[in-house]
């Protein structure tokens, strides 16, 4: 998903692209299972960032992009697996590169498993694989109990 954090110019590619995904996506979920993987670049809720007051104004986590986020989950029916498996804070797949961040853990949750309720009730355990640092992204790994 596009980042807007460079700019107006990426934030209105950023909102023209979520307007083109959400219908897209509710037509998919509307005739499979489905399981979305990836950067996202939002932070929906308070608790996937650590320094939520200080960034409503920033891109991934400006309200209409959670209002966004909140329609993928209660309009079209996608569930947040993570969120089903684990409800604590200080959860972050994402750091900036400057302050420390990492290690502070001062980070946001931007990364997402959303899936069809069909195979999100499989879900059996999550992970952020932090062991090994790859990027300024964390793994989120989700363990399913089914067969394809």
């Amino acid at each position: 998903f596009p980042s807007g954090s460079s700019g107006e110019e990426r934030q209105a590619a950023k909102f023209r692209f979520l307007a083109l995904m959400a219908p897209h996506l509710k037509a998919l979920a509307a005739e499979r299972e489905l399981i979305l993987v990836g950067d996202i670049n939002i932070a929906h809720k308070e608790i996937d960032l650590k320094n939520w007051r200080g960034n409503r104004k920033n891109s991934g986590f400006l309200p209409e992009e959670r209002a966004w986020m909140t329609h993928l989950l209660d309009q079209i029916g996608l569930v947040d697996v993570f969120r089903t498996l684990n409800p604590h804070p200080e959860q972050y797949t994402w750091w900036s590169n400057r302050g420390q961040a990492w290690a502070k853990n001062v980070g946001w949750r931007l990364d997402y498993h959303l899936a069809t309720p069909g195979i999100a009730r499989h879900a059996r355990a999550e992970h952020i694989y932090l062991e090994a640092r790859f990027s300024d992204h964390a793994p989120l790994v989700i363990d399913y109990d089914f067969n394809l």
